[in-house]
């Protein structure tokens, strides 16, 4: 099961604190102040993988907290800094937080820092002066604050497959891609979004579970993932040619669109009637005139597939 979204909580650490200490020998029975500085605490970053599975390791985790900063030590040595803790997650991760704020990780190995550690606190000898020579004073460390991280996936693909449940999206994606996602004869057989890349060249299409009216409100599957197809350059209108009622059903996917996003219903975008192998003839495919379709495909059929793809290339360009 994709996880596409979850809630965290994150803490740098906090920094080490300062340290007082007086060294003596039998040379030097009051030798002075010499207590260290405290360590720095451990920052919080998040980096990105192209591994869209990544947020399933914070199902059960939710509270992932750096270590602190060690003491100040004697001889003035400074407390050890404590290691960064780095979180990976998927390319496409928006990390936003409780104040508001947001941030994106759109590449590969790209790294944000999330939440600096505290800095380590000051020991006596950095107190000492010609004043106060024996300062019993120390800083300590600074403490963090933990935060609340809602961490959403949104998928980086050039082209959205949408359409009504059972529309042929996941065939039509298998076929013009390397995917192997699950194909059945019966409504919501995808559950999450599928993402296949074509072989020649390259463009990363996701098939996004099937939609409802009233999607954009919560009903069915697919409202929960339409934030997977904002990103993407162009949409795929899949309109089924077993559809009773053409208008209707490509007005739905419509006002869905347009009731989740304006900006998502303004993208580019195709018409595809699919599974024309259910239109054999010209008289049957008059229903669907009025729509302006870009295309009539069938997986069965190679040579409307490989139009679709020089029609895709051509959009994308």
């Amino acid at each position: 099961m994709l996880i596409d979204q979850v809630k965290i909580k994150i803490k740098a650490g906090n920094g080490g604190d300062g340290r007082v200490n007086f060294y003596h020998d039998r040379q030097r029975p009051k030798g002075g102040p010499d207590g260290g500085d405290g360590g720095d605490g451990g920052s919080v970053y998040f980096e990105a993988h192209s591994d869209v599975g990544l947020l399933a390791q914070f199902r059960y985790q939710k509270k992932l907290f750096a270590e602190n900063g060690d003491q100040g030590g004697k001889n003035q040595k400074t407390g050890k800094n404590a290691p960064d803790l780095i979180l990976k997650v998927p390319v496409g991760t928006v990390v936003n937080y409780d104040n508001g704020t947001s941030l994106e990780l759109n590449k590969p190995a790209q790294l944000a820092l999330a939440a600096r550690g505290g800095r380590g606190g000051r020991g006596n000898y950095s107190y000492r002066s010609a004043i106060n020579q024996t300062p019993k004073e120390f800083q300590p460390g600074q403490v963090t604050e933990v935060k609340n991280i809602h961490l959403q996936l949104k998928l980086i693909a050039d082209v959205g497959l949408l359409g009504l449940p059972n529309a042929g999206k996941t065939s039509l994606l298998n076929c013009l891609t390397k995917a192997n996602a699950k194909v059945a004869d019966y409504a919501f057989t995808t559950l999450e979004p599928n993402l296949g890349v074509t072989p020649e060249e390259h463009y990363v299409l996701a098939d996004i579970p099937g939609l409802i009216s009233g999607a954009s409100y919560g009903k069915g599957l697919g409202h929960r993932f339409l934030a997977h197809v904002e990103r993407t350059k162009i949409l795929i209108h899949c309109l089924s040619a077993e559809s009773s009622d053409p208008k209707a059903d490509y007005q739905t996917i419509v006002d869905e669109l347009a009731n989740y996003s304006l900006k998502l219903s303004q993208k580019p975008n195709l018409l595809l009637i699919t599974k024309s192998d259910f239109l054999p003839s010209i008289s049957d495919r008059q229903k669907f005139a009025f729509l302006k379709p870009d295309l009539f495909v069938s997986i069965h059929d190679p040579k409307s597939l490989l139009s679709l793809k020089k029609l895709i290339g051509k959009k994308l360009i």
